[in-house]
């Protein structure tokens, strides 16, 4: 088999176009975030009501994932996420024009099953393509490109609704996610060492079941489910912390705040070389004890410390997903596309969990009750750590025995 290395040139364009990649799938997926407090009052509905704007788009995006994580080992890579990334961009403009909130969620789910053709297979295609040793670079990459995207999209929004409305915020994100999708397209060559098998349902679900079967795989898809699902919740309301009293901040500036997730670009980036020095048990607990101690800062009432949490507390959410996505791609000795779609179905998951359900915290405990949901996953992760790490550790016995 031939792999693409790093340092050549179809290193690079490969990296370049799953950077459009990810830029275009978190755009989409986000730009609706910062918007939340602007449709709680415009359809006069509850925040927890609003999150459904990101919450039933990531459902729906996480169900799908497993469907197309399936389809592409029989129809190939290149040309489902090709047309993925496409249909979401179209939906995304369609959704500017949303009369009312009800329509918009209609538009919003559909957009969650347009994009799921991606991340599902993205890992997948990387995994398959990419010099094991030039992996972590690539998938850290990968990564960035989800940060930069995710930040655009909630900063892009939020400034222009402010200034205009949030009916061509949204539209301004779906035409530059169009030219995103373009750059994915001519930049990333078609794949060579993925062979098509034909369309047995049978043998599919039976693949799928094998990876549930494997410990170490489901505790890093839970590992999934909760880091996202503690990240939509602090970020969902900390807008709504930030716009009321005694803070009273301008949406354009409480937008600003979302720039904190260009830490995530360094976070994955440097978490890849780390692994390759460290190895990823070590950085992942460092990772989740970064995130852990970012949150408890945002409790604080000065202003300066609570960004100062929310920083820390991307970092270590970035490196640990970098961590945990890899990792599942390298553990799963087959059938990987799928044991890339059933993590990002857990982690999709966890973000619409964690949304809605911090929410509920929201309403009935404040941005106390948000922060104990967080550190009760983030201890749940560490529970996790501790599990993987046996298995590799007994794992590693057992071969030195053989």
């Amino acid at each position: 088999m031939s792999y693409i290395q790093q340092g050549t040139p179809i290193f690079r364009r490969t990296s370049m176009a799953f950077f459009a990649a990810g830029f275009n799938t978190f755009a989409i997926l986000y730009c609706v975030q910062p918007l939340m407090p602007e449709f709680a009052e415009e359809f006069r509905i509850t925040p927890t009501t609003a999150s459904l704007s990101l919450s039933i788009t990531t459902i729906v995006l996480a169900c799908s994932m497993l469907i197309f994580g399936s389809l592409s080992e029989v129809w190939g890579r290149k040309p489902i996420m090709v047309i993925s990334m496409f249909a979401a961009s179209v939906f995304c403009i369609l959704s500017a024009f949303s009369p009312d909130f009800h329509f918009l969620l209609v538009l919003r789910t559909i957009e969650g099953i347009s994009l799921a053709g991606l991340p599902s297979i993205a890992m997948a295609f990387l995994g398959e393509e990419i010099e094991p040793k030039s992996l972590g670079a690539a998938m850290g990459l990968y990564i960035c490109g989800n940060s930069i995207g995710a930040v655009f999209g909630r900063v892009f929004t939020g400034m222009l609704s402010d200034f205009f409305s949030w009916h061509i915020a949204i539209g301004g994100i779906g035409f530059i996610s169009l030219a995103a999708t373009f750059v994915f397209w001519h930049s990333l060559p078609p794949s060579q060492n993925f062979k098509a098998r034909p369309l047995k349902i049978g043998k599919l679900v039976q693949s799928l079941i094998e990876h549930l079967k494997d410990p170490g795989l489901v505790s890093l898809f839970l590992m999934g489910f909760l880091l996202l699902g503690s990240n939509v919740a602090l970020f969902n309301y900390v807008a709504y912390v930030l716009l009321g009293k005694p803070y009273s901040l301008s949406q354009t500036f409480v937008s600003s705040i979302f720039l904190i997730m260009i830490i995530g670009m360094f976070s994955s980036v440097w978490t890849g070389k780390l692994i390759d020095r460290h190895g990823k048990q070590k950085i992942l607990f460092i990772n989740l004890l970064i995130a852990l101690i970012g949150v408890c800062l945002t409790l604080d009432t000065i202003l300066l410390i609570k960004i100062l949490g929310l920083g820390m507390f991307t970092y270590g959410f970035f490196g640990g997903h970098s961590i945990a996505s890899s990792w599942v791609g390298q553990r799963a000795t087959k059938n990987k596309a799928q044991a890339s779609s059933l993590y990002l179905f857990l982690y999709y998951t966890g973000s619409s969990v964690g949304g809605t359900l911090g929410g509920l915290f929201w309403s009935s405990f404040g941005w106390g009750g948000v922060i104990s949901m967080n550190v009760g996953f983030l201890f749940m992760g560490f529970i996790l750590w501790a599990f993987v790490s046996k298995i590799v550790q007994n794992s590693k016995k057992n071969a030195e025995v053989a």
